[in-house]
C-alpha cells in the first residue's frame, strides 16, 4: 500500500470506500484485523499521530466495517462495487453520525473507545 493519498482526500466517503473495497475485493485481508493497521500506517505517513485524542479510532473503525459488511451482504448479486458503495453512502449507515443512535457521544468519543472496542450504550447494533 503506497499511503500516498493526500490527507485532504481522506474523507468520510474515502473511509467508506476503503472499507467496501477491502471487504469485497481483498480476500487476503481480514478487515477487522488489517484495517486498523492500514489506517494507523496511513495516518503516520500523512503526519497524523495516533493518540488518545486523534488519529485511529478502534470502535468507529470496527463498527464501520460491520455496517459495511452488513450492507454489502444485502446488495443484489452483480451490483457493481461503486454502485454498492454509493448506495451505502446514501443510506442511514453511510451517514457520519449513524453511530450516535447506538453510542452516547461521551462513550463513543472516549479514550477507551478510541483504544479498543466498546459496546454501544444507547441501543444494540442490528448486525
Amino acid at each position: 500500500m503506497a499511503r500516498s493519498l493526500p490527507k485532504s482526500a481522506w474523507t468520510h466517503a474515502a473511509h467508506v470506500g476503503a472499507a467496501v473495497w477491502i471487504i469485497a475485493r481483498c480476500p487476503e485481508l481480514v478487515p477487522e484485523r488489517d484495517m486498523p493497521r492500514l489506517i494507523r500506517a496511513y495516518n503516520e505517513a500523512s503526519g497524523t499521530p495516533n493518540t488518545d485524542t486523534g488519529g485511529y479510532h478502534e470502535t468507529i473503525t470496527l463498527a464501520s466495517l460491520r455496517a459495511a459488511a452488513f450492507f454489502l451482504a444485502g446488495c443484489p448479486a452483480g451490483l457493481p462495487l461503486h454502485a454498492a458503495c454509493n448506495a451505502l453512502l446514501e443510506s442511514p449507515l453511510g451517514r457520519r453520525d449513524w453511530m450516535l443512535a447506538h453510542w452516547s457521544r461521551e462513550r463513543l468519543f472516549s479514550v477507551p473507545a478510541r483504544r479498543g472496542w466498546v459496546e454501544p450504550d444507547v441501543a444494540p447494533l442490528p448486525f
